[in-house]
């Protein structure tokens, strides 16, 4: 795998599981970090010493397959090397995330995989209306890792209520929105606290998630990486989902309801949050239904099965 900056910490989260759960060796090459967040990195081409990429260049001549995230591709370098000296022959994947680069200039990407015959997958539903044959491969988490693990309302004070979201970019998930629905709320719930987590390295980020009570992700149609830590973490999670999405996730997972308080507007997230503050039991019931579906239907090898059917594709 190939990247600039990993996105969303899925490019070292789909490594790891491959290496754990599949016969298959996977091995991660970045080339930058973005926003501080400070995920952890397999080959990240500024730590190397004394311009030696000797092991770079040795895995790009042994790879079988070359599965590209973001907007890399094989005419980049990688320090000295060009990525498509070491390309014949060998089959190519390009992973898409939803970068604002790539949506801008959609109509040109697809173009460019009709005529190079190449696989896309994406991260998201959302991205499917999108890119021409795409195949939906949803992000994961590891469910065992100790914060993503629950802590049910049950170990959080009952008083003091903490309301979070943790956006990466909040011009695109109605943080605004949030703010002012919390300055609201906070005047009949002087107890309630809005957390704002913003430019944190990932592992206090999901601490300081694990402390919370409800979670709002963003009400853009789709979900991101933050639903599905606070799914894993036994919260409630609030979110936007359209129709589209929803299907998806069905279709996925099999399931008939699913986890997510569905808020579409400032004034269902307003309505829904003010019910998960005064009732603990509500908050509760919520939370357990998010971790029991995660652990049913969006497992590590479950979202392997989805990738290694594209790879053996290919």
């Amino acid at each position: 795998m190939i990247t600039d900056n990993d996105p969303a910490g899925m490019g070292i989260a789909f490594t790891r599981a491959i290496n754990r759960y599949s016969p298959h060796t996977c091995r991660l090459i970045t080339t930058a970090e973005k926003y501080g967040f400070d995920f952890a990195t397999d080959i990240h081409l500024p730590d190397i010493e004394d311009d030696d990429f000797g092991e770079v260049e040795q895995l790009l001549q042994d790879a079988d397959l070359i599965h590209f995230h973001v907007l890399r591709d094989e005419n980049s370098h990688l320090g000295p090397l060009v990525i498509r000296d070491y390309t014949a022959g060998k089959p190519i994947l390009h992973h898409h995330h939803g970068h604002p680069d790539y949506l801008i200039n959609v109509a040109t990407y697809n173009e460019k995989y009709r005529r190079l015959q190449r696989r896309v997958i994406v991260s998201t539903p959302d991205l499917l209306q999108v890119a021409e044959d795409a195949v939906w491969v949803p992000n994961m988490v590891p469910l065992t890792d100790p914060l993503l693990l629950p802590r049910y309302d049950a170990t959080l004070p009952r008083t003091g209520i903490k309301i979070c979201q943790a956006p990466t970019r909040k011009f695109d998930k109605h943080s605004d929105e949030f703010r002012q629905v919390m300055k609201r709320l906070q005047q009949r719930h002087p107890q309630v606290e809005t957390v704002m987590i913003e430019k944190t390295p990932y592992r206090q980020c999901l601490r300081i998630k694990r402390g919370c009570h409800v979670v709002f992700d963003h009400m853009r149609g789709w979900f991101g990486i933050s639903s599905l830590e606070s799914l894993s973490q036994g919260k409630p999670v609030l979110a936007g989902l359209d129709e589209w999405n929803q299907a998806c996730i069905k279709r996925f997972t099999g399931a008939d309801n699913l986890p997510w308080v569905v808020v579409q507007d400032a004034g269902q997230l307003e309505t829904a949050l003010d019910t998960l503050i005064v009732d603990a039991d509500r908050r509760d019931a919520v939370g357990r239904a998010s971790r029991r579906f995660m652990e049913t239907y969006w497992t590590e090898q479950q979202i392997l099965k989805v990738l290694f059917d594209v790879y053996e594709k290919l």
